[in-house]
């Protein structure tokens, strides 16, 4: 069977990416984004002319119609939806509106000359389960004789070592239910795992009254996922004195042997906090201030002989395999003490951490875009901080590729 595809919001690939790989014979043959920064960066990675520059919300059913196509994959914008914003609005966000389009006039359109699209995935932000757009959704998917079926899943429970939790709803037109999903207990159900693969998941860190717990945590080290820098390079992603000066304290530090690295999106905020989402208490965000816009997450210790975990939140985020050293709390303790002295290279007792970003080249492996080994060469033209911009609005693609293989899956 050959499938026909068009990927909607499609940054810089990585759902076309996860299509590629999963089982199904599948081909994008449109893909839209509004991003002139993400269409140069989807075509060079691609090498075909899919991308195109539009306005969603101006699509018609007519134009949509002739592509034929058979599965619509979308990550519309999580902006208006993500609990990072004390200020989302919701349907009434503008950049909810493309998506709104498409659920309530096109699809509708489509059905009247029977051109819908009989398989559907959509990605978004934890929270959107929450939204008024998604009540709309449903109901719409439900006039239109849709199977659907709604997960929350995060890559740590594919191994990946990166906390992202993700909403997705899988839909097939005029289909029998997706399979393992018989009970009366699965109706209106939202997953935490897919459906005959395993069972939820759950934190192994929060297990045993709070303690750490590491027996059944699946996923692989940071450390596979690295790149060796050169000191030069070293010296391009370290954390800047100013940022440690002034944002030290609420830093989520990872290490190499660490399993776990926090969200990373392509959030700027001048005022970090740890968010817990309110479907998953285990899980955490966290957006911190970075001198590039689009670098919100994890910062990485490079020395592991000094395991250290900022003592401002140690006991609401764990996020090493173990818990902080005495050594781990003086240094910083000893830090935070120099600098309320006003001593002037008070930030140089950090230097032994090795404190430095992640590349882009390691985001793009935690999200599978790459091979552990692999590197993408970007567009000259695309920035460091636009690649962060983009890489945060990306999905991950082990986590996709599992659930096309799902939503095809007889």
């Amino acid at each position: 069977m050959s499938v026909r595809a068009i990927e909607f919001y499609s940054g810089i690939g990585g759902l076309h990416l996860a299509l590629s790989r999963s089982i199904v014979n599948g081909t994008v043959v449109r893909a839209y984004d509004w991003d002139p920064a993400a269409c140069i960066a989807y075509e060079s990675r691609f090498r075909h002319r899919l991308t195109q520059k539009v306005n969603i919300s101006r699509l018609t059913a007519a134009q949509l119609a002739a592509y034929e196509a058979d599965l619509w994959l979308l990550s519309p914008s999580c902006q208006p939806y993500t609990v990072l914003n004390p200020e989302a609005k919701g349907a009434a966000d503008p950049r909810a509106k493309s998506f709104l389009h498409l659920v309530e006039e096109i699809l509708p359109g489509l059905r009247a000359t029977d051109a819908q699209p009989k398989y559907m995935l959509i990605e978004n932000v934890a929270g959107f389960e929450t939204s008024s757009t998604r009540q709309t959704l449903l109901q719409a998917l439900e006039r239109l004789d849709y199977t659907v079926i709604e997960l929350l899943l995060t890559p740590l429970q594919f191994g990946v070592p990166n906390s992202r939790l993700r909403y997705y709803l899988l839909a097939r037109s005029k289909s029998k239910p997706f399979s393992h999903t018989s009970s009366p207990s699965d109706v209106g159900r939202i997953w935490r795992h897919i459906p005959g693969c395993g069972e939820d998941w759950k934190d192994p860190r929060l297990q045993n009254d709070g303690e750490v717990n590491t027996a059944h945590d699946i996923a692989e080290p940071l450390s596979g996922y690295l790149e060796s820098l050169s000191e030069e390079d070293f010296q391009k992603y370290r954390i800047p004195d100013r940022v440690l000066e002034k944002w030290g304290r609420n830093f989520d530090i990872v290490l190499p042997s660490s399993r776990r690295s926090c969200c990373f999106t392509r959030g700027w905020c001048f005022n970090p906090r740890i968010t817990v989402i309110p479907s998953d208490p285990n899980a955490f965000y966290f957006t911190g201030y970075s001198h590039m816009a689009g670098k919100s997450g994890s910062i990485l210790q490079l020395n592991e002989e000094l395991d250290v975990r900022p003592p401002f939140y140690i006991r609401v985020l764990i996020n090493s395999q173990r818990w902080p050293t005495q050594q781990t709390t003086r240094t910083f303790d000893q830090f935070f003490e120099a600098q309320a002295q006003g001593q002037a290279d008070a930030v140089r007792i950090l230097d032994p951490l090795r404190l430095r970003y992640f590349t882009p080249t390691e985001l793009l492996r935690l999200f599978h875009f790459e091979p552990k080994e692999g590197v993408f060469l970007w567009p000259e033209i695309i920035s460091l901080k636009s690649q962060y911009k983009l890489i945060g609005n990306s999905v991950n693609v082990r986590v996709v590729t599992e659930l096309v293989n799902y939503l095809f899956q007889e």
